[in-house]
């Protein structure tokens, strides 16, 4: 005989698992494929994409998460430090002269709205933007007029840091525009640098023209470098100038130290292990470099009197 009571339990069991709401596992897959950069990952779920600054400042141990979110589809749950990102975006404001090549690469040259200090953009597109009153000067670089930033309400701000205090770019971020950080300066190959393209193209939904446009510089690159690996000659390089009592170049490690060598040249300081800058004093680099082939990096400087007039030693 059938026990009622042991029917009746077993019923409501079924019932209450039925009722359960199933666990949901995310799909995520890595769609942006990265050969050089390793400053930022991306992983992707449907129209969603999930982007990690893996070294957003030198000697970080924390990562920035953003969440780019198409404008028709909903913001999926999400961790609270991550910031979202609505795309694709209509308007920019960067702060790294950088960023712009990227942009004119993407054909997004008139997404650009604000910049500080637009004096530094030698880009012939953005040049005819500002000179249109189209892109509008936002004061000195970690100061910029915030007001007048406001005003322009951007869908985003690209900026970089160097340490862990974002300084003005948190009072941004507590106006309500988004901020993304952009750390391509701290990779180590120029490639790397150059990949970052697929970062931007990724706030406009062109990460197919992104990877094209990669492709194309990739492949002129390493042409060159084989080029100038049969040079029967390599020049010896000094770079880099004098601030004060200090003199400024790129460590063995530094992208700009990978290019020279690249290059064909050999780089009086490829030998440091450092990926920043070396800081040194006059003395010591002209006693190693005073015989040099070549001088590149000098800044602002136009030829070899203005340099001599900025600092008399350097006619030694």
């Amino acid at each position: 005989m059938i026990n009622l009571n042991k029917l009746v339990i077993a019923g409501f069991t079924l019932l209450i698992i039925a009722c359960q709401p199933k666990e949901t596992t995310k799909t995520l897959t890595d769609t942006t494929r990265l050969k050089y950069a390793t400053g930022f990952s991306v992983q992707t779920e449907g129209n969603i994409h999930y982007v990690s600054i893996n070294s957003p400042y030198p000697g970080a141990k924390e990562k920035y998460q953003y969440l780019l979110v198409p404008h028709a589809e909903e913001v999926p749950e999400h961790s609270s430090t991550a910031t979202v990102i609505r795309t694709p975006i209509k308007t920019i404001v960067c702060t790294s002269t950088t960023h712009i090549p990227l942009l004119d690469y993407l054909n997004e040259t008139e997404t650009l709205i604000g910049f500080p200090t637009t004096d530094y953009i030698s880009s012939e597109k953005m040049r005819t933007r500002v000179d249109a009153g189209q892109l509008i000067d936002l004061g000195i670089d970690k100061g910029m007029n915030l007001e007048l930033l406001y005003s322009l309400k951007p869908d985003l701000v690209m900026g970089y840091t160097m340490t862990s205090d974002l300084g003005q770019l948190k009072k941004i971020k507590e106006l309500a525009i988004p901020v993304v950080i952009n750390a391509e300066y701290l990779e180590g190959h120029p490639l790397g640098r150059a990949e970052w393209i697929k970062f931007m193209a990724l706030f406009f939904n062109k990460q197919a023209m992104a990877d094209s446009v990669f492709n194309v510089i990739e492949a002129e690159y390493l042409a060159t470098q084989k080029l100038a690996e049969n040079a029967k000659q390599k020049p010896t390089v000094l770079s880099g100038i004098v601030y004060g009592d200090t003199w400024y170049m790129p460590a063995g490690k530094n992208y700009a130290a990978r290019l020279l060598k690249d290059a064909g040249t050999n780089y009086l300081w490829s030998d440091t292990e450092s990926t920043g800058f070396l800081e040194l004093s006059f003395e010591s680099v002209y006693e190693k470099a005073k015989e040099a082939d070549l001088w590149i990096g000098v800044g602002s400087f136009q030829t070899i009197d203005e340099i001599r007039n900025a600092e008399p030693r350097y006619s030694l």
